[in-house]
């Protein structure tokens, strides 16, 4: 497997261990829908927490979350309608992201709630 993705496989990881640390109760893991994967889908209370997980080696190029493009977004937007149709969901939705950047040996988490909209 490349570098860059065992990278974005360990900061997967370590948003899960982040994520339930904070009380999310993890759904799913890479769940995928025609051309979309949605990295982890959580619950927290009556929201349903989309989670996109950005990881880079370095900020020398911009933040991580700077590589969530709009076609990204789209696919997310359709994979999770689609998922709560199928599982026959009542709640609310958020997408968020996690922000992952290693610093030397040290990874940097951040995580951007309602990181962005859809219509």
């Amino acid at each position: 497997m490349a570098e860059h993705n065992d990278l974005g496989k360990l900061g997967e990881e370590l948003s899960v261990e982040f994520l339930q640390k904070k009380g999310y109760h993890i759904l799913e893991t890479n769940w995928t829908f025609q051309k979309a994967e949605v990295d982890i889908i959580a619950q927290k209370e009556n929201i349903l927490v989309v989670i996109e997980v950005k990881t880079r080696s370095s900020i020398d190029f911009g933040s991580p979350q700077d590589f969530v493009k709009p076609a990204k977004i789209q696919l997310l937007v359709k994979a999770i309608n689609e998922y709560v149709i199928s599982n026959d969901l009542d709640l609310e939705i958020r997408f968020d992201i996690i922000a992952i950047s290693k610093e030397g040996k040290n990874f940097n988490i951040e995580h951007l709630e309602d990181a962005f909209y859809y219509f």
